[in-house]
């Protein structure tokens, strides 16, 4: 079992690195089928991010458990550390197209 600490380096990371992953090969399919990378690339980044957190999470299932026995049975420390490891989540997927958005070029096309 991985101390806390690691455990929220491991759920910012890998939500970082899925939503930079899938935003990179949908640039690549985009200029496969010659279409703009970067606005493929974009909307790959947006639409991602919730399932980046799913990932990262390994299934929701066991966060809604986590999230039972808090409520039910009165853990609430386990709850506690379930927030936070979504929150650390969802920092990792909104960093990874945070990065993506500062990419030179990236943002000129965008409102």
């Amino acid at each position: 079992m991985p101390s806390f600490i690691g455990a929220l380096i491991y759920h910012f990371l890998v939500s970082f690195g899925v939503v930079l992953g899938a935003a990179c090969f949908s640039g690549i399919a985009a200029v496969i089928n010659d279409q703009p990378p970067l606005k493929a690339m974009n909307d790959m980044a947006g639409f991602v991010k919730v399932w980046a957190i799913a990932i990262a999470l390994g299934g929701s299932f066991n966060s809604l458990q986590m999230f039972e026995k808090g409520i039910l049975q009165g853990e609430i420390r386990a709850m506690a550390r379930e927030v936070i490891y979504i929150i650390c989540a969802m920092a990792g997927a909104n960093c990874g197209s945070f990065v993506l958005k500062h990419i030179p070029g990236f943002g000129d096309w965008m409102p």
